[in-house]
């Protein structure tokens, strides 16, 4: 073995090469521009199906994304195996820039949010008037959720054959939400399809709803070609379905002039992550009545410095449009069950 002494010639000194030193780490990531724009349709335990070129591709994340998540309806960048072929799989190395992103907690308690879609124009929320009963909280919910991700909704009532949908529109009507009436035998022989037609021509449609209410039996009958598992029955107990859609699914139109986003039923759709004060922005000829609001002002009814009710009051809107805006506020407060 040899020693050196306290002078020894560096020459002599031999330095092992480190392994980890070869790629110095760097801070400046790859440009890929080579790569090729895509759509994602789906995403399945850490595997996204997307559509690049009309072809059905394979792809991962690039680990140089970090955290961000692609979701269905991005816009991504693609390198790699793009051909489609079995056993393929393709890298996303860029997410776009969202124009909507429609989120949700899983309660209002839940810090994390999760986005179900991006890049939506709608939202079909769809709601049974019977079998199982119909929850307006969770319509108001959603409706919350809407608005706050840019996306307009659109309400879709099915089983009108087991109740009237009078009540229930009552409520909605001020809100100037546009709504669709269907009957189970309208949803079964596919007219319901072809009245919903009418309203996703050019737009990205996502559709949310209970299990059990004919959301994936609207969506076959959209998209026949791709037909989903659809729920038998409703439990006697709980009037609730259950779940046979596990991940969200964007399907387009026989025509071509369209997307639908079949996604999972949900029983619950907590707000955490909503911002009350962005609410007002879905009630355009309420918003000049918030002028004289103080800075931070969330507009609700229990909001004392709020200038909004006395302008309502003096006549410049209608006051239907202001209790509807305080119920949707209040309902970002309230448990599902409420």
């Amino acid at each position: 073995m040899r020693r050196y002494g306290k002078n020894p010639d560096e020459d002599d000194i031999r330095s092992r090469p480190n392994p980890k030193g070869n790629r110095p780490r760097t801070h400046t990531r790859p440009k890929h521009e080579d790569a090729e724009d895509g759509m994602v349709l789906t995403v399945d335990r850490g595997r996204l199906t997307c559509l690049v070129e009309g072809r059905t591709v394979m792809a991962m994340k690039a680990r140089e994304l970090g955290r961000k998540a692609a979701v269905v309806g991005d816009t991504v960048s693609l390198v790699g195996d793009l051909s489609g072929d079995k056993d393929t799989l393709a890298r996303i190395v860029r997410i776009g820039e969202r124009r909507s992103v429609l989120r949700r907690t899983a309660d209002d308690d839940d810090p994390y949010e999760r986005v179900v879609v991006a890049n939506a124009d709608q939202l079909a929320i769809v709601t049974a008037l019977a079998d199982p009963e119909p929850r307006p909280r969770m319509i108001d919910r959603c409706l919350v959720a809407a608005y706050d991700g840019g996306l307009s909704p659109l309400l879709v009532l099915t089983k009108s054959d087991l109740a009237s949908p009078d009540k229930l529109l009552e409520a909605y009507t001020p809100l100037g939400v546009p709504y669709i009436v269907t009957s189970r035998q309208e949803l079964e022989n596919g007219d319901a399809a072809d009245l919903v037609r009418e309203q996703l021509n050019d737009r990205v449609t996502a559709f949310v709803g209970h299990s059990g209410v004919g959301k994936t039996t609207l969506v076959n009958a959209l998209v026949p070609k791709d037909r989903r598992r659809t729920t038998g029955v409703v439990n006697a107990v709980t009037g609730r379905g259950r779940h046979t859609t596990t991940s969200a699914l964007a399907l387009p139109l026989p025509d071509g002039r369209g997307w639908v986003v079949d996604t999972p039923g949900v029983r619950s759709f907590g707000l955490n992550h909503i911002d009350p004060s962005r609410v007002i922005h879905a009630f355009p000829d309420l918003e000049p009545g918030t002028e004289d609001c103080p800075r931070g002002c969330t507009h609700d009814a229990v909001q004392p410095e709020c200038a909004l009710g006395a302008w309502v009051v003096a006549g410049h809107a209608d006051p239907a449009r202001l209790d509807s805006l305080h119920r949707l506020l209040a309902t970002r407060e309230r448990r599902e069950g409420d």
